[in-house]
């Protein structure tokens, strides 16, 4: 994808260019075609006025011939009678071709004439000079070709092969140019194309120059370590969790066959309080499982308005194991999916409960944010192993394990929905036990 989307932009690039260089080409040529057009009519007219002036020069001389050797499309020499008396030799014999006449105080006159049958009904440029005799004025006509617009076919193939050269220096230098620049892009196609599933620790590599593609190979080797840390993250999870399943369905079976190996002697009622209790376990790891399944989707829940005094009130007062001591301040209110954060309160409580030794502590307070605070009083959690109960599944020592009916999934869960909410969940210092401190944005009315 990345390799045809270079060629497609190379190809755009060198077309763009062969364009503008058409382009460029088309106005320079028609500049210097008009110059070069300007510069050959000046020219000719200059001729045609010079065979004129030969003329002249024999009539003042009286030296003038009937025929007239002149390397222009004709000539005439009409005297005062207005008979021609002079002409070259293609118009021996013609009439007066035409009656222009300078003005009565001007000795030339510039013009152009057309449909003569004697120039084959081409437009000729025509020079008029007055010549002043005792007997009366005299008139010379020379004619010259027209100048046509593309002044010759050499100067037109010259333009035109120039232009074709100069358009495909263009092309091919672009193109050059621009393969050249995305060379490291090839390259990067290639090594991605390498890259598997069972083998993400490959990376793309990042060239020294170019810093747009630098950059893009940087944001793609951050994007397969995510990509990597993510994969390693879901093998780890997918064994922890197999094995966390066939734990309680290991047990499950243990009974069922212990007990039909002498059916007589089984007591069914504590049986299947045991496999109760396993399905129960079972059921658990697999609720959680579900909750991380949709948080991990970013599934979005109904936003409302929650006073969080007022969930920890409700949360609180139901009974547990050990002493729950709450100092709620009201007015702390967050824009939150209430039966998230009820979980995730529920979630903190379950876990303070399993290691507290006799009292949880749970604090509702302003810090420029809304800080919810759950602290036990039991053995608490080292600060290396701080992040680590946050991983699914994570395994501690006995004092923080997921003895007393513990998925390994609560304390996880709780950190994902406090990050859905634009939230933080930590472990911070505390005198004793484990506080478990819930930051997230005030409400804003």
């Amino acid at each position: 994808m990345i390799a045809r989307l270079a060629r497609s932009i190379r190809t755009r690039l060198a077309l763009f260019a062969a364009v503008a260089m058409a382009l460029l080409c088309l106005a320079m040529s028609a500049l210097l075609l008009w110059a070069v057009h300007s510069s050959a009519v000046d020219i000719r007219r200059n001729e045609v006025i010079s065979a004129a002036l030969r003329a002249v020069h024999l009539i003042r001389t009286g030296e003038l011939p009937t025929i007239l050797s002149m390397d222009l499309q004709g000539l005439q020499v009409v005297d005062a009678n207005g008979r021609v008396v002079a002409s070259t030799p293609n118009l021996s014999g013609a009439p007066r071709l035409t009656t222009m006449a300078p003005d009565a105080d001007n000795t030339d006159r510039v013009g152009m004439i057309c449909d003569l049958p004697q120039f084959s009904r081409e437009c000729q440029v025509l020079i008029a000079l007055r010549v002043y005799e005792p007997e009366g004025d005299w008139l010379v006509y020379a004619f010259g070709s027209m100048v046509p617009w593309y002044v010759h076919p050499a100067v037109l193939a010259f333009l035109t092969g120039m232009s074709v050269a100069l358009v495909t220096l263009a092309w091919f230098g672009v193109s050059r140019v621009v393969a050249r620049t995305l060379q490291p892009v090839n390259v990067i196609t290639d090594r991605l194309s390498e890259i598997t599933a069972g083998d993400l620790s490959m990376r793309v590599p990042v060239p020294e120059n170019a810093e747009e593609i630098k950059a893009l190979a940087e944001a793609a080797n951050r994007t397969l370590a995510r990509l990597e840390d993510s994969m390693e993250q879901q093998r780890r999870f997918t064994s922890e969790a197999s094995h966390d399943l066939r734990s309680p369905i290991t047990a499950m079976r243990a009974e069922l066959e212990e007990a039909l190996l002498s059916p007589d002697e089984t007591d069914w009622r504590e049986a299947g309080t045991k496999l109760l209790t396993s399905l129960d376990r079972l059921q658990n790891i697999v609720t959680d499982l579900l909750t991380l399944a949709r948080l991990d989707a970013r599934s979005p829940g109904p936003r409302t308005p929650v006073d969080l005094a007022e969930l920890c009130a409700t949360e609180t007062a139901r009974p547990r194991s050990k002493r729950v001591v709450t100092r709620l301040r009201t007015g702390v209110i967050v824009l939150g999916d209430r039966l998230r954060l009820a979980r995730l309160l529920t979630n903190l409580l379950d876990n303070a409960e399993r290691h507290a030794e006799s009292t949880i502590t749970v604090t509702v307070r302003r810090d420029g944010e809304a800080v919810l605070e759950v602290l036990d009083d039991g053995a608490g959690i080292a600060p290396e192993l701080r992040e680590v109960v946050f991983r699914r599944f994570a395994r501690l020592d006995a004092a923080r394990s997921r003895d007393a009916g513990g998925t390994g999934l609560g304390l996880p869960i709780a950190r994902e929905i406090a990050e859905a909410h634009g939230g933080t969940l930590t472990i911070e210092d505390s005198d004793t036990g484990a506080r478990f401190v819930l930051r997230m944005p005030i409400r804003k009315d």
